[in-house]
């Protein structure tokens, strides 16, 4: 059973301390034991319901800070902006896998995407963060007595049982090129949340474009959860992910045998985080992301970026034929209590004539 408040607190910590402390863990596990009862969300839209889904993906995306919305042009679009997934010219897939905690909290991330025709790209993507084999001991208390006073202090060990908790969101993506500088695209997003016997089910919609004002300079905009997302859990509680729309532009400045990409986003919101935003004005919040690469002769780049989390994050990129490796490490600016975070994604691009965008 989901435990109300607790959940909405931990939603929280996922995205505005992904690597939390081992003492906050230590609570967690405890929380996790004790399910808490449901809090019904379903007349007031609960902030941060969807936050499992903003912490990023990709290694070059997240060594920029998660300035990518305009410069997005490789298989994780689907998860940036959907609209650039049209600039691929072959059908590429991506892998990356993080862990916390020694193992404790998983997060994976994996996409596909096929260009089809001249100017259509489609593409799947698939996300899960989730805490594995959390012991239950709730049945497994034996009462003993001792000296006529009663005590719970031991535990029959065969009596734990285990279960798993993890939210899982899937993407179903298109992209079109409309002209040589403007694109479109869209998110089928089925989100699917665990948590021992309860579950719940969301669908939401993305729509997003990506135009090039000029050979050098990128706009993009991503509206995600564009109609409002309702997840529902099978104990009767609502929750709500407000739309939220993400505004990036990125320049390209050739210079030193290699090219620049300095890039900013501000991510809008319009749920009333007010305070735990970079800036608010009334409802409507924003949060910033800036970045800057640098690639030489497309085939080495490093990064730097700072995020709307407060983290300061670095990355570098290797282009092999038909592979790229790509690394972020992330650190907390001001904060000794978050652990560093280190993330490498592996891109594979089916980069052979029979599989080449047709021309026609």
């Amino acid at each position: 059973m989901i435990f109300g408040w607790f959940d909405g607190i931990v939603r929280f910590v996922n995205r505005k301390s992904f690597e939390m402390t081992t003492g906050l863990k230590y609570c967690i596990g405890i929380a996790l034991l004790c399910e808490f009862p449901l809090v019904s969300f379903s007349e007031t839209p609960a902030k941060y319901a969807g936050e499992f889904i903003a912490i990023g993906v990709g290694g070059r995306a997240l060594g920029l800070g998660g300035a990518y919305v305009a410069l997005a042009n490789d298989v994780t679009a689907g998860y940036w902006n959907p609209a650039g997934l049209s600039d691929l010219t072959y059908p590429q897939f991506v892998l990356m896998h993080d862990e916390t905690f020694g193992g404790l909290e998983n997060y994976d991330y994996g996409a596909f995407a096929l260009p089809v025709g001249a100017r259509s790209t489609l593409a799947f993507s698939v996300i899960r963060l989730g805490v594995d084999n959390i012991p239950n001991t709730q049945n497994a208390w034996v009462d003993l007595n001792h000296d006529g006073i009663p005590e719970s202090n031991e535990i029959d060990y065969s009596k734990i049982t285990y279960y798993n908790a993890a939210d899982w969101a899937f993407y179903l993506s298109y992209a079109k090129k409309a002209t040589d500088d403007f694109a479109y695209g869209a998110n089928l997003k089925f989100i699917r949340r665990l948590n021992g016997n309860a579950s719940a089910t969301g669908i939401g919609f993305d729509v997003a474009a990506k135009y090039s004002l000029t050979s050098a300079w990128m706009l993009g905009a991503n509206f995600q959860d564009i109609t409002t997302t309702l997840i529902a859990w099978n104990t009767g509680t609502n929750e709500l992910i407000t739309p939220t729309l993400k505004i990036g532009s990125a320049y390209f400045l050739d210079a030193l045998s290699g090219r620049f990409a300095p890039a900013v986003d501000v991510d809008v919101r319009f749920e009333g985080r007010k305070s735990e935003s970079n800036a608010h004005l009334w409802a409507v919040s924003f949060d910033f992301h800036s970045g800057l690469e640098y690639s030489f002769k497309n085939i080495v780049a490093i990064r730097a970026g700072y995020s709307d989390i407060g983290s300061i994050n670095v990355g570098a990129g290797i282009h092999l034929p038909k592979l790229d490796i790509d690394y972020s490490f992330a650190k907390f600016d001001g904060s000794d209590q978050l652990d560093n975070t280190h993330r490498i994604s592996l891109t594979f691009t089916l980069e052979a004539e029979q599989f080449a965008r047709s021309s026609e």
